[in-house]
């Protein structure tokens, strides 16, 4: 499933390379939504922790990004793990979502099926 925040990015972790060629980078946006501040962690893995290149702190930015979840020795964890960043701030260029704002609403009985 596909998520979406938005934010003031707050912090960026250095890229983290394991053993195992796994590599993960994280930062943290927060999010001024409701009573108190949120400090929301993300984890950018592979090669979406490039994306993270571009991005300051202090920068406005919508993060999408899916929930991940495990269970480990009976203890269940969640991750957050991005799959992409734009500035809050900018429309998306290859957003292809249609526009419906001037659709008819009453077609009659002019339907051709």
């Amino acid at each position: 499933m596909a998520y979406e925040l938005t934010g003031k990015v707050k912090l960026i972790q250095d890229p983290q390379t394991f053993n195992s060629g796994f590599t993960k980078r994280e930062m943290v946006v927060t999010v001024e939504e409701g009573k108190y501040p949120q400090d929301i962690n993300i984890e950018f893995v592979q090669d979406k922790a490039s994306l993270l290149d571009s991005v300051q702190p202090g920068q406005q930015v919508t993060v999408m990004f899916d929930i991940r979840g495990r269970e480990y020795n009976g203890r269940y964890f969640n991750n957050l793990v991005g799959w992409k960043i734009q500035s809050a701030s900018a429309s998306d260029p290859y957003d292809q979502t249609p526009q419906y704002d001037n659709m008819p609403t009453d077609y009659g009985d002019d339907v051709p099926f």
